[in-house]
């Protein structure tokens, strides 16, 4: 039995797991605070919540991340892992909980970290990534976290992007550069999650307004998508926020675009806007820009192209992790051996 713990904070970890798991052939059980999601391939536990008012040492004295004293819910939470832990669950993945990775460990269960960018030096960090049987990183060996100790790096499986729109994906460029005539707008698609943002309705208004040459459409969880993939598909650019899943997203649509970081621990998306700049895939941003320098960057966005997010996915990125995660399932592998 694989066990799979999702975190709750965003959608995305969820999203993930459930990908994954569809392609996993043996039986998967998962933990989390998130209700089931839609088609999930097995059981699911729903645990309690573990944020009270005013937690008392959650960090432990800086040991862990999350550990708080005395409250109910992060008590049995980790007693119910624990208690599949000690009979059936022979592999716990973790996406993602330094805790929880820890815990499987010391009941002598192999771990899985499903691994993040930004920076994971810190003593939480380097403890669950060191005890881990093995890291999966949604991306590319070529875009790898440059800091990486050559131990974690050994036992990593680099996946590739993983998104839910990885069987609808083509070769084909979506809607084409010069599909739009000269006296037809180009489509800007904005995708902006809601896990937390610098950015203000009126900042995308402002940027609207300074490239009236182009069609704005924007989604976000107030204003979904009837159909993300193909809003995605038919973008000229496509801007989003340096989030994990909005980014193998806008990858397996390979839409030209603009990936502005937001302010997340452990700079997470401003690791994730570096890579991008650094593989040369995107225009990738640091800070929201001023509404004034719109225009030139969807141009610069829309000549640039899409041909760069080939050196950020595989294709297959659930697959690969999911046939990783068998493996160490089965006893066979080793560090060596990925």
């Amino acid at each position: 039995m694989i066990g799979y713990y999702i975190h709750h904070q965003g959608l995305g970890h969820r999203t993930r797991a459930l990908g994954i798991a569809r392609e996993l052939s043996v039986p998967v059980a998962g933990f989390s605070s998130l209700e089931a999601p839609q088609g999930w391939p097995g059981d699911w536990c729903v645990l309690p919540m573990d944020v009270p008012r005013s937690p008392v040492d959650p960090t432990a004295n800086g040991v862990l991340h999350w550990a708080p004293l005395d409250h109910a819910g992060y008590r049995e939470r980790m007693r119910l892992m624990a208690e599949r832990l000690g009979s059936d669950v022979s592999v716990m993945v973790t996406d993602t909980s330094a805790e929880v990775t820890l815990l499987a460990r010391l009941l002598g269960v192999r771990t899985v970290v499903m691994a993040m960018r930004g920076n994971r030096t810190d003593r939480t960090h380097r403890d669950a990534y060191d005890a881990a049987s093995l890291i999966v990183a949604p991306w590319t060996a070529e875009t790898a976290e440059e800091y990486w100790p050559r131990a974690w790096t050994d036992k990593t499986v680099f996946t590739g992007a993983i998104s839910r729109f990885d069987h609808l994906a083509t070769t084909s460029a979506g809607r084409a550069a010069d599909a739009a005539g000269p006296s037809s707008p180009r489509k800007v698609l904005v995708v902006w999650g809601g896990g937390g943002t610098e950015v203000t309705e009126q900042d995308i208004d402002r940027a609207r307004l300074a490239s009236p040459e182009w069609e704005w459409t924007v989604r976000a969880p107030g204003n979904p998508s009837p159909d993300l993939w193909a809003e995605l598909r038919d973008a000229d650019v496509v801007v989003t926020h340096g989030g994990n899943n909005a980014v193998a997203e806008l990858s397996a649509a390979a839409r030209p675009a603009v990936v502005i970081a937001q302010p997340r621990p452990f700079d997470e998306q401003h690791a994730t806007v570096r890579a991008l700049k650094n593989a040369e895939v995107c225009t990738a941003l640091e800070d929201w820009p001023e509404a004034a320098q719109w225009p030139t960057l969807l141009r610069t966005a829309l000549a640039r192209g899409n041909s760069g997010w080939s050196r950020w996915r595989h294709g297959d990125g659930a697959r690969r992790a999911a046939q990783a995660i068998a493996r160490l399932d089965s006893g066979v592998m080793t560090c060596g051996s990925l």
